[in-house]
């Protein structure tokens, strides 16, 4: 079998024949034998993708020949050739399920009034500067920085996407709107929402890091402000970006050391529970005692 990697992507920009980009998505990837879920908005599309690395290749050169995908940043990760059982290629309202889809607009150029984008070496630059003034904002569900976060970063109490902009208009974070603030999520999407979320709300100074964790863990692995494993939303789970990564997770039973989530095993709950191995042998431990269980926020996350 030839060499699997693991797609992750997204492009802002205005298609005004969602269904017809969809159709086509999913008929290329068919062909390739690709597998992963693609999902396509009057804003863009943004897709987590998985197959052998040649037939890769060529779903990123045909995706790249539609005029709005061609600035598309596509990153790549290890892969099994397990991370997705099925393809999956739908049409929805927004990419990230915020519950706005008026929030933002977009042009060619992608996102307007979003946050500025910094690269890795850019957040570390502004951090030298800046110090403590600069605040880092987890841009992901609360229970993805269990296992991994940047150094001193708020968390926001959000169970899903859907939680952002109630959270945000809290008032919770108002004493960070004359600061520095930089957003982070997996690999950029959330936070070209959430910055323009934020900007919109009174936020004066806002950055995103270009490509996410995904890109700053490449290039940094345990070395920059980065802390952890990070959580992904596919067979893998976690993705460490050192051999020797810190674990900075606890054990939900015996606060033990650990990366690894494991699904409730009620049928009717679709929560994580973060386990150590030993606690997670006793299937006793397996059935959560979380007070709200509802359906985990499945959206991609570029």
């Amino acid at each position: 079998m030839d060499l699997q990697k693991v797609l992750l992507y997204y492009g802002f920009t205005p298609l005004g024949d969602p269904e017809a980009i969809r159709l086509w998505q999913l008929e290329l990837c068919q062909n390739l034998g690709i597998k992963g879920r693609i999902i396509v908005s009057p804003h863009g599309i943004n897709g987590t993708v998985g197959g052998e690395m040649e037939a890769l290749k060529k779903y990123v050169k045909a995706t790249k020949m539609h005029s709005g995908f061609r600035k598309i940043d596509f990153k790549w990760s290890q892969g099994t050739g397990n991370e997705f059982p099925r393809l999956s290629v739908k049409v929805k309202d927004e990419l990230v399920a915020f519950g706005h889809p008026n929030e933002i607009t977009v042009d060619e150029n992608g996102v307007v009034g979003g946050g500025t984008h910094l690269k890795p070496y850019q957040v570390n630059k502004l951090v030298e500067e800046r110090g403590d003034e600069v605040t880092f904002f987890d841009g992901r569900n609360a229970f993805e920085a269990k296992i991994g976060k940047f150094e001193g970063a708020v968390v926001p109490d959000v169970e899903t996407s859907h939680d952002f902009v109630a959270e945000i208009e809290s008032g919770k974070y108002d004493h960070l709107k004359d600061k520095p603030v930089v957003t982070y999520c997996t690999g950029g999407i959330r936070c070209e929402i959430l910055s323009a979320v934020m900007i919109n709300r009174g936020f004066k100074e806002v950055y995103q890091i270009d490509g996410g964790i995904v890109r700053y863990g490449n290039k940094y692995g345990k070395d920059g402000h980065w802390k952890g494993s990070l959580y992904t939303f596919d067979a893998r789970m976690v993705v460490d970006f050192a051999e020797d990564t810190p674990v900075i997770g606890e054990c939900e039973k015996c606060e033990a050391p650990t990366k690894h989530f494991r699904n409730c095993s009620t049928a009717t709950c679709h929560d994580l529970i973060l386990l150590c191995d030993t606690c997670a042998a006793l299937p006793a431990n397996l059935r959560c005692t979380h007070e709200k269980s509802g359906k985990r926020d499945r959206e991609l996350i570029g």
